[in-house]
């Protein structure tokens, strides 16, 4: 039975988090001035007066409810099951920081300057670990009652198509966030969907009759689009709460937005994360000063291939090709030269036993170190540290006729490394697989996302295996 009060139950979540919040402050103050009190300059002095000052509980209190109502607007506390763990978490961890600086400018206003840093450090630790333990708890409670039939949403699905059918296999991969169906109308019975045929779509007052039906589902097809109408007024009627499959779903992005035209509602079918201009700084901002720091980093090694490279065969030590980017703009893409001068530059794809390559260039394709000139190609902007890979553009003219969808790619600067890649899908392996995984990664990009592509690129593989020929 669908769990009610869901209101109440929100009010009673912010209020715990409020609670483990002020007490994590309290935490960091007792271990920061009885544990670790020699860490900072200055040992325990002002900042120990500081922390017995009332004050200061006044400002860590206040802030703690400004977080939770910060976590209210961000939907933290949203009844949707569909809103992942890692999002809420993730949303969490940057509000949590946005709130230590409006914590420091509480103290300022209070007049408490001499504030310990090490406080404010184990303040968004202990804080954060708080908040993101109790939500790991609940959902772990949650799945345990769903596991014995408690918590669950029953659903009365209308329609028996692709629609219906995506919506249940989607329910069969998912079986974790509780959703039941106990039942669908169609024209007639459709073999294979796996729940209970409930009759024809006239029956639908007679089903939402039934208390035990939470919400309605509708997942009509395109010429079934005329009983919509038909099916609003009914769910209405009864207080039923509505979701809709829209049959084009296949050409939504992962996160669809809605804008509104004075009583037009128009849906951003090909709109991304890097639309907003904040993902899109802060994405440019990790790659200048990641691209920066590798370049140092690894600049004996460029040296030293460099070296080899000029050693090993004629030819130039950097190779450049023309490669597609953001916007379809082309651009020159650098790589260290591991192959003898050919003719097959622009097209040809290279293979693992490739006759044109040097016995060096083997060496330093095996371990990506080829690849390493294209941090420059991320500094100047051609490039992302991770993204889609740049294709050349004999491919593009190509596979865009061939591939629905995959100049969708180009709407984000290509990667050194990416999501497609992290998966084995580099080199000669299949075209349009590979522009499934760039457009999830697009769909759904986040800096965690980025942060775990980038490490299982170090420690998990190659960084790209040399897809194209040189």
């Amino acid at each position: 039975m669908l769990e009610k009060n869901q209101r109440y139950k929100s009010i009673v979540s912010a209020l715990l988090d409020a609670a483990l919040l002020f007490a994590a402050f309290l935490l960091a103050n007792y271990l920061r001035f009885n544990y670790v009190r020699f860490f900072e300059p200055g040992g325990a002095g002002p900042a120990l007066d500081v922390a017995r000052d009332p004050r200061n509980m006044a400002a860590g209190a206040v802030t703690s409810l400004l977080l939770v109502l910060g976590y209210w607007v961000a939907g933290i506390y949203s009844n949707s099951r569909l809103r992942g763990l890692s999002e809420r978490c993730t949303r969490i961890a940057v509000i949590n920081g946005g709130g230590i600086l409006v914590f420091v400018f509480i103290l300022y206003l209070m007049h408490l300057d001499d504030y310990s840093r090490v406080v404010l450090g184990l303040f968004y630790g202990l804080g954060t670990a708080a908040v993101v333990t109790k939500r790991l708890i609940r959902r772990w409670y949650d799945r345990a009652r769903r596991r014995r039939g408690l918590g669950l949403r029953h659903i009365l699905l209308v329609g028996g198509g692709k629609s219906a059918a995506l919506y249940l296999r989607a329910l069969e991969h998912n079986p974790y966030y509780g959703f039941v169906v106990d039942g669908y109308l169609a024209p007639m019975e459709e073999p294979g969907l796996g729940v209970p045929y409930l009759g024809d779509y006239v029956r639908l007052d007679t089903c939402l009759e039934s208390p035990a039906i939470d919400e309605v589902v509708v997942a009509l097809e395109a010429e079934e689009i005329s009983l919509l109408p038909r099916t609003f007024a009914a769910c209405d009627k009864h207080g039923t709460r509505i979701t809709m499959v829209p049959f084009y779903s296949d050409y939504l992005p992962a996160r669809p937005t809605i804008d509104v035209l004075d009583e037009c509602k128009l849906i951003n079918v090909r709109q991304t994360p890097f639309d907003n201009l904040l993902n899109a700084a802060l994405k440019r901002t990790l790659d200048i000063v990641g691209s920066l720091i590798l370049i140092v980093l690894t600049s004996p090694v460029m040296l030293a291939t460099a070296i080899g490279v000029k050693l090993s065969s004629p030819g130039p030590v950097i190779f450049k090709q023309e490669r597609i980017g953001l916007n379809k703009r082309p651009f020159m893409m650098y790589k260290f030269r591991s192959m003898r001068v050919n003719a097959k530059e622009e097209t040809g794809w290279s293979t693992e036993r490739d006759p044109r390559k040097t016995r060096f260039g083997s060496l330093i394709r095996k371990f990506s170190l080829d690849e390493l000139p294209q941090f420059f190609n991320v500094l100047k902007g051609d490039m992302s540290l991770v993204g889609p890979r740049p294709e050349v553009p004999y491919h593009v003219e190509h596979f865009k006729e061939e591939i629905p969808r995959y100049l969708v790619r180009q709407q984000v600067r290509p990667g050194c490394t990416g999501w497609a890649q992290i998966h084995g899908l580099r080199g000669d392996t299949d075209i349009a697989e590979r522009i499934r995984y760039d457009i999830w990664y697009i769909e759904n990009w986040t800096v965690a996302l980025d942060i775990k592509i980038i490490f299982r690129t170090v420690f998990g593989g190659k960084m790209i295996n040399n897809e194209k020929l040189q």
